[in-house]
């Protein structure tokens, strides 16, 4: 699932006439990378959520979307035309949890990260494992210096203040889910959130890290947040060097 319904505030003007995840980057939009990327690994059946100006991201991959060369499946979730407004993280999930597996990736439609891998592989030891949630962490850059969750030597992601000894790394949005974590006693929203609830994901996170059920990495390869408009300024003038 890539979630791209946010409104994207501190983009603006540039979020007044188009959607934060097709600004571009290095001549193409964000969205694009990340569905590249995921076409790569093998992963071409997707949702993706849509509100600001939400008719703008199928509009963008046509009847018949591909990605390397490959077709796509893509399923809109509109919570713009269903709601009036976007459903926040853990609400945008929950309205089309009918639509996921067991297993699935979610992550930001507004990051930058070129060289991450979509693997096979990650899904497969995710699975095996009892764990909720698998999230890729980042060092902290300068806009979030004290971190999101900490990291334990037997890689658990910690629910923990920044007083705490622990180091703590940025997440990245990049994370492996279990449709549990959406499902009671860990979210009281129905699945397919038909009443169109709006609910953030860090309190489900918290929670199962508090029970041991959230496991992490740190990924250091190219990762940009891309927040503001000096970022994507400087994000633009660094890839184009």
């Amino acid at each position: 699932m890539l979630l791209a319904a946010g409104r994207g505030e501190r983009m603006r003007p540039m979020t007044d006439s188009r959607p934060k995840p097709l600004l571009q980057v290095r001549g193409q939009p964000l969205l694009r990378w990340l569905v590249d990327a995921l076409a790569r690994g093998g992963f071409t059946d997707l949702v993706i959520n849509t509100a600001w100006l939400g008719e703008q991201i199928p509009d963008y991959f046509g009847a018949m979307p591909q990605a390397e060369g490959r077709p796509l499946s893509i399923h809109f979730s509109q919570e713009g035309l269903d709601f009036g407004a976007a459903l926040e993280t853990a609400g945008g999930i929950a309205r089309v949890l009918p639509d996921l597996g067991e297993v699935f990736w979610a992550l930001a439609a507004d990051v930058y990260v070129p060289d991450f891998r979509f693997e096979p592989q990650a899904v497969a030891r995710f699975a095996q494992s009892d764990k909720l949630a698998h999230l890729w962490l980042v060092p902290n850059p300068p806009h979030n210096p004290a971190g999101d969750f900490g990291l334990s030597e037997d890689g658990l992601a910690l629910n923990q203040h920044a007083s705490q000894t622990v180091p703590r790394f940025t997440f990245s949005t990049i994370a492996l889910y279990r449709r549990e974590l959406f499902c009671p006693p860990w979210s009281d929203i129905a699945a397919g959130n038909p009443q169109g609830i709006k609910a953030g994901l860090a309190p489900l996170l918290r929670r199962a890290m508090d029970n041991r059920r959230v496991s992490a990495e740190l990924y250091t390869g190219a990762w940009a947040d891309v927040g503001t408009p000096a970022r994507l300024a400087q994000l633009n003038e660094m890839t184009a060097s």
